[in-house]
């Protein structure tokens, strides 16, 4: 019996390289914009929120330790909190209310202007992920979404949206996890290393607001 095991390593391995650089090149400039964002929220004294359910959730929870922990340097804990971590609060809130909801109720509860939710769907149609958009969008809170497929309904709730031009979930959660990484990093960059590149943006987000 023939063994194709090489060959679904090699043909998967060959399609997400191939996947990663297309992504990578588009969307290079608007990662580093995001990554800005970040930054600039979190010297003013906001937070990161991240919620998804399944790979997703766990993606969510990788980075929010990233940022509260460490990246690749040593620096302060970074103020994130992923959503899904909290069985009580989950578990309650689907109890009593509907797994809709276990998200946006603990935006509803944390979130303050100026904070950051991060939602991660492949399908663009998680619908607790879009309930808590929505209620980030109603409590001044910037949303950015990392999706698949075109974006599905989370693409009109997001304020920023990295959007996967792929069917596979597999191979969108892997460039999800990438840019995550990338988003710490850069956010390292900007806070740590080249803060002088921040000032602009935090003088014009405070003309804004004037």
């Amino acid at each position: 019996m023939s063994d194709n095991s090489t060959n679904i390593i090699l043909e998967h391995a060959e399609t997400g390289a191939a996947l990663r650089r297309r992504f990578f090149t588009a969307q290079a400039a608007h990662i580093a914009d995001i990554a800005v964002t970040i930054a600039v929220a979190i010297a003013r004294g906001n937070k990161i929120m991240l919620c998804g359910n399944g790979g997703s959730a766990a993606d969510a929870q990788h980075l929010a330790g990233e940022f509260v922990n460490r990246m690749l340097i040593d620096r302060p804990p970074l103020p994130a909190v992923a959503l899904s971590t909290d069985t009580s609060i989950l578990t309650a809130i689907g109890n009593d209310f509907g797994y809709d909801l276990i998200f946006a109720k603990q935006v509803a509860a944390l979130a303050r202007p100026g904070d950051i939710l991060l939602g991660i769907s492949t399908s663009g149609n998680s619908a607790n992920v879009l309930k808590a958009m929505e209620e980030a969008r109603r409590r001044g809170v910037l949303t950015i979404g990392f999706t698949g497929r075109g974006g599905g309904n989370m693409r009109p709730l997001c304020d920023m949206i990295l959007d996967v031009p792929d069917a596979s979930t597999p191979l969108t959660q892997e460039i999800h996890i990438a840019a995550g990484h990338l988003l710490c990093m850069l956010t390292d960059y900007y806070l740590f290393e080249n803060a002088a590149a921040l000032a602009p943006y935090l003088k014009q987000k405070e003309a804004s607001e004037k």
